[in-house]
């Protein structure tokens, strides 16, 4: 058995409170002299970092100096004129699917971004835009990206909030919903921008068994195939993304562009040469160059 003056916790039953205090004290000075502000091992991570954000800023600075900025050619986006057009010709309305996540999806928020250029070329072409919602927060921002774009083409006596309304909060319901209001009022084009998951394919064999003209856009990986099989355009991945820059035109946007796509050369280049090295590495079998190797997988975090 063990004495009753022997140790708990770490101190004697027999020993003074006052050493016990100050025993405490020295631990605590000991733990707080450990404690450091950066990781010596991490440099590469925070090199990394300066490099993003000044590649970022730099450009949105060369944006904003006045020299031009090129981005490639959306066909999705391109084709917008051309479904509202349709739809005008033929008198039929055009649906917009802002997806089915509330505004803190950034999806959602592109969505949003892309309903403003349709809703202003609809309203140029004095057609009617129908735009069913699954979140009342959504809703509220695509009646007012509406109203904006309307006003922009001096067409506010057109501008319905009606026609922008909530539905459900439930996927299949609204789904089901969506679904019955093609089949009753056949939307000549149908535009599909916003996160989406099992929902994609019901939507976009709908439009196509009714004839509309379809564009979609999503960064859900997995629901991508659905769209590129049944609409006629679908912007993929970071084209979604890349939307608003593209139809804004605004220089912090382009800059911002500009400046992820010098990184992701940059990160290219960089994995090309380390996968050369690695590659050398293993044929020559040099005990320096797998050290290197090791190191700098260490210093960005893997194991």
């Amino acid at each position: 058995m063990v004495p009753p003056t022997e140790f708990i916790f770490g101190t004697p039953l027999d020993m003074p409170v006052t050493n016990i205090l100050l025993l405490a004290q020295e631990a605590g000075a000991e733990s707080s002299m450990a404690v450091t502000w950066f990781m010596p091992g991490k440099g590469v991570l925070v090199v990394s970092l300066v490099v993003v954000v000044v590649a970022v800023l730099g450009s949105i600075l060369w944006a904003r100096a006045g020299h031009s900025i090129v981005v490639r050619k959306i066909a999705g986006l391109d084709a917008v004129d051309e479904a509202v057009g349709r739809a005008t010709e033929m008198g039929r309305p055009i649906l917009f699917v802002p997806g089915i996540q509330d505004m803190d999806n950034i999806q959602t928020v592109a969505g949003i971004t892309i309903l403003s250029k349709v809703a202003k070329t609809a309203a140029e072409y004095d057609a009617d835009i129908e735009v069913p919602n699954t979140r009342s927060l959504v809703m509220t921002s695509a009646r007012e990206a509406v109203h904006a774009a309307y006003l922009s083409a001096g067409r506010t006596d057109s501008y319905n909030p009606d026609r922008i309304y909530y539905v459900s909060d439930e996927q299949f319901a609204f789904v089901a919903y969506t679904s019955g209001l093609m089949a009753r009022k056949r939307p000549a084009a149908c535009f599909y921008f916003g996160c989406f998951f099992a929902e994609s394919l019901i939507l976009a064999e709908n439009g196509n068994a009714i004839g509309a003209i379809q564009i979609a856009g999503t960064a859900e990986t997995t629901q991508l195939p659905f769209f590129v099989a049944s609409c006629d355009y679908t912007l993929i991945g970071e084209e979604f993304f890349a939307a608003s820059a593209y139809l804004s035109g605004e220089p912090d946007q382009l800059g911002t562009l500009l400046g992820q796509d010098m990184i992701k050369a940059v990160v290219w280049v960089m994995i090309a040469v380390v996968t050369l090295v690695a590659t050398m590495a293993a044929i020559t079998g040099s005990a320096g160059v797998t050290q290197f190797i090791t190191d700098l997988r260490i210093s960005m975090g893997g194991g």
